[in-house]
């Protein structure tokens, strides 16, 4: 009888055991557990193959501190796959295997630190009156050639206060040559016009191939980058290559008679996309696999006629070789479930790679020899794992005009068939991006955190996202609000056919273009959407060309016309137009120090709104951020707010929400 009573017991225990797991793991995301999420952000290895080094982004608390995430440095064994922290008690930079050395350096505080593996030593490198903001290598391991700003002189007023003077007296970035081997040694400034936005050398430490803008305008930056092949010794420049638009990553051949550059095809092209193969005596270019239905991120020689590359095609990415003459095409990873980001590569072709799944954030994962799969060998957040989370999967659906729209959809947790659901729409901005079908859920992006609510979610790539090549990048040009965000309804209207959605519960929400995007369906498609969280985003065409520091970019890749020559076709696009029409609680947010997007688009629509309809709006106002929330209070908030916004609207009371927030006073650590 004792026996059985005890069976009894035990059985009656592990039962509850159970059944609370299965509660805590049905509860999904939450916003607090959202906020602790740490993720990988770059993988390093050294030329032999052995030693690895990898970033970690740490989230600061939200209950404690309102600061931005630390960028953590940890060293990783490539054999043993055990991985160490190194420095973890302030953000880091920078970081480099350095060539001929066992060791690896880094820039903390604006000086060039070195970490001896062997030695398990630190100590300071090199430093410089300004500080320096990124350097690279040479193959000899004693040069380097950084940046740091151009030297200001003080001001000789004797006044007190000094106004700004707007986009005059800019600062430049100038680049420098040093020999770090070498006591004593003075830089040798590059004396090149404009700002320095990155510098390579040649193999042979020969020459160094930069990219230089005329200013540090950041429409400058986007559409003016000129990469210029510089002499070491002399410092004459002895070509420019021949390209325009915007500029991404470039790396040398190994014979140093070659440059591949991941970059526009024209100046119309959205996205530094495209591969281009430049002679390094001559400037001249060709493009490789122009029509190529993706866009490739990452370039890396294998050899003086190949490439390793990385892209994204669809929602998903692509690793292989390419030959950088014909332009032939091997693949060798391609896997649905993996989502590549980065990847690093040893001599020896050990190659580690950022990558993300749809169900865990960036890790460290480690190529098969034969590069057709690979292994994680990081879990920066080991309880994720016990978290449920919705089903995700890719969607397909063809638009009237014949369009064939990719999209990726979350299912509610716990979801059943049968029952329709409440959705929310997460558009990106750019409206040059796209989702992949990796981790889709941050502050932003309501993602798990909303499966674990009831909601289903979609991200859908409209026309002009990137991933498809060039033809589909483009073809939202011109016609701004038009077939790309109709794009998004019939993306509705097909969840809506399915059985999924209940057409009377749709939300939509995005920052920057999918600002745009969320103000127009908030206006012009109000009768569609029953709740609405605009984060950063665009209301008055008009205004925002005005305001903006992308005015050119706007032109070139987006609008294609300029605006005072159709001012009535650009007030027609904007969602102010529309406003009489406005039916959709509107939840806007916004950074009071955004550049990219001013703040007065918020107030407008918010204005508009308010004078003209009784529909519930609200506009909330972050302090200190800029184009997008950086500081971990913020982002908490956001997403507190948001996820309220659509909770009341879409399932609740139809009553506005209080201005404050009911929080449990925690700790994400809790």
């Amino acid at each position: 009888m004792n026996n059985l009573k005890k069976y009894f017991w035990a059985t009656l225990l592990l039962m509850l055991f159970f059944s609370a797991e299965l509660v805590i793991a049905q509860s999904g995301l939450t916003p607090e557990q959202l906020a602790k999420i740490e993720s990988v952000g770059n993988v390093y290895i050294s030329d032999d193959g052995k030693s690895a080094a990898y970033t970690l982004s740490v989230p600061a608390d939200p209950f404690k501190e309102n600061v931005a995430s630390s960028t953590h440095l940890y060293l990783l064994d490539v054999s043993s796959k055990e991985s160490k922290p190194l420095i973890i008690d302030k953000s880091v930079g920078g970081i480099s295997f350095r060539p001929k050395k066992n060791t690896l350096t880094y820039l903390s505080e604006g000086d060039l630190y070195e970490y001896s593996i062997g030695e398990k030593s630190f100590s300071k490198l090199f430093d410089f009156e300004q500080s320096i903001s990124g350097y690279e290598w040479a193959s000899d391991g004693d040069h380097i050639v950084f940046r740091a700003a151009e030297p200001k002189e003080k001001s000789s007023s004797p006044l007190p206060y000094a106004p700004e003077i707007y986009e005059e007296n800019l600062t430049n970035t100038w680049a420098y040559i040093q020999n770090v081997a070498k006591e004593g040694h003075t830089p040798h400034r590059v004396p090149v016009q404009g700002t320095v936005y990155s510098a390579f050398w040649s193999p042979d430490r020969s020459k160094i191939a930069m990219a230089v803008a005329p200013s540090p305008l950041v429409d400058d930056s986007f559409m003016e980058q000129k990469i210029l092949v510089i002499d070491h010794h002399s410092r004459e420049i002895l070509a420019e290559v021949d390209h325009t638009g915007k500029l991404g990553s470039y790396t040398w051949s190994p014979d140093g008679s070659k440059l591949a550059l991941v970059a526009a095809a024209t100046i119309n092209d959205p996205i530094d996309g495209r591969i281009k193969i430049a002679d390094a005596e001559t400037g001249k270019t060709e493009i490789l696999q122009q029509d190529y239905p993706g866009m490739f991120h990452q370039l890396k020689w294998k050899n003086d006629d190949e490439l390793y590359f990385l892209s994204s095609k669809g929602v998903h990415s692509e690793f292989g070789i390419i030959n950088a003459q014909s332009g032939e095409m091997n693949i060798l990873n391609s896997s649905e479930n993996l989502i590549i980001n980065a990847f690093a590569m040893a001599e020896n072709e050990t190659t580690l790679l950022d990558a993300e799944t749809a169900a865990h954030p960036d890790e460290v994962y480690l190529m098969s020899t034969n590069m057709t799969s690979a292994s994680r060998v990081t879990n920066s957040n080991p309880w994720l794992d016990d978290v449920l989370l919705g089903k995700q999967e890719v969607v397909t659906y063809t638009t009237k005009d014949g369009m064939e729209i990719q999209g990726l959809l979350m299912y509610p947790v716990g979801y059943e068939e049968g029952t329709r659901y409440p959705l929310i729409n997460v558009i990106h901005g750019g409206p040059e991006s796209h989702y992949d079908n990796g981790w889709l859920t941050t502050y932003s992006m309501a993602g798990q955190v909303a499966t674990a609510q009831g909601f289903a979610v979609f991200y859908p790539n409209y026309r002009g996202s990137t991933g498809r090549g060039l033809e589909f990048a483009m073809s939202s040009q011109g016609d701004l609000a038009g077939a790309e965000f109709d794009d998004i309804v019939e993306g509705v209207d097909h969840l809506i056919e399915t059985g999924l959605v209940d057409r009377n519960k749709v939300g939509v929400t995005g920052g920057s273009y999918g600002g745009y995007a969320t103000a127009w369906m908030s206006t012009r498609y109000s009768d569609r959407f029953a709740a609405g969280v605009m984060s950063v985003g665009i209301s008055n065409n008009i205004s925002k060309w005005g305001t903006s520091d992308i005015p050119e970019e706007l032109y070139h890749v987006h609008a294609r016309k300029r605006i005072w020559d159709d001012y009535q076709g650009y007030l027609e696009r904007s969602p102010i137009f529309h406003v009489d029409n406005a039916k959709t609680p509107l939840l806007i947010m916004h950074g009071k120090e955004d550049t990219r997007v001013d703040p007065g688009q918020s107030y407008e629509l918010y204005r508009h709104i308010k004078t003209r309809t009784e529909t519930p709006v609200r506009l909330v106002l972050y302090p200190g951020e800029g184009h997008g929330n950086r500081k971990a209070t913020a982002r908490f908030d956001f997403n507190l707010r948001m996820m309220r916004w659509f909770n009341q609207y879409l399932k609740g009371e139809k009553e506005r929400p209080d201005t404050e927030l009911e929080i449990e006073v925690t700790s994400i650590e809790d």
